[in-house]
């Protein structure tokens, strides 16, 4: 099914600044026609870097010229020549994302950043998993759409096991989702939060320590455990 093209100015519509500029670009100038910078900023006013996220737009197969590449334009202008993938549609976009293969040293360095642990479940490469001893934990490097604070879309690399990416959907994880979650937290609590991410882990409290030193416990210990305590 074809998904209806959105208008570029909508305000309900939740999408970036590349995707509003295709749709400003195909809607306002039309394919073959100019366009200057100063057309492009009052379109798309307050975003930073709006040239950068059409110049995007190219990896996507949308022919841009500058006056580089077409001897007649000036400086300011840009010609818009041939509308490429319909980025407004996510499953279009993804299927079209640009890629390419990672180098050893790009995997070593983003496994480092992540500290060689999943950024979904927390595990260890090599580690065995709580709920299943006999299998153990593979690191991989992957690619996850994200859509950020000012609902521009990007794809980011990240550390994952093969079981959390196994069971993955396709969905983007959403950073904006984030923000506005801490944002309707009261003073005490977000200002709690922000401490966690400046260390880098939760705080927890007692009771939150004693259950995860249970959960750890194998069935038998866990029900010896029980028993003492309600015995107590």
């Amino acid at each position: 099914m074809t998904l209806a093209i959105p208008e570029w100015n909508d305000p309900s519509l939740k999408a970036g600044t590349m995707v509003r500029g295709a749709l400003w670009l195909l809607q306002q100038v039309g394919e073959g026609n100019r366009f200057t910078k100063e057309q492009l900023r009052a379109a798309l006013p307050g975003v930073s870097q709006v040239d950068r996220r059409i110049r995007d737009l190219r990896a996507y197969g949308w022919v841009i010229l500058t006056n580089t590449e077409d001897a007649t334009l000036t400086a300011g202008d840009q010609r818009f020549v041939k509308a490429g993938v319909p980025v407004w549609d996510p499953v279009a976009k993804r299927a079209a994302s640009p890629q390419k293969a990672l180098s050893a040293k790009e995997k070593k360095a983003v496994m480092a950043r992540d500290h060689y642990m999943c950024t979904s479940c927390g595990i260890s490469g090599g580690e065995e998993y709580l709920d299943d001893s006999n299998q153990t934990a593979v690191l991989l490097v992957t690619r996850q759409e994200v859509v950020m604070p000012d609902g521009e879309q990007e794809i980011q690399l990240t550390t994952e096991c093969k079981r959390c990416r196994a069971g993955a959907d396709d969905e983007p994880v959403r950073a904006d989702d984030v923000v506005a979650a801490v944002q309707s937290l009261d003073q005490a609590d977000r200002a709690r939060l922000l401490r966690w991410m400046g260390r880098g882990r939760r705080g927890s409290t007692p009771l939150e320590r004693a259950w995860n030193s249970y959960r750890r416990l194998p069935a038998e210990a866990k029900d010896a455990v029980r028993a003492d305590l309600l015995g107590s």
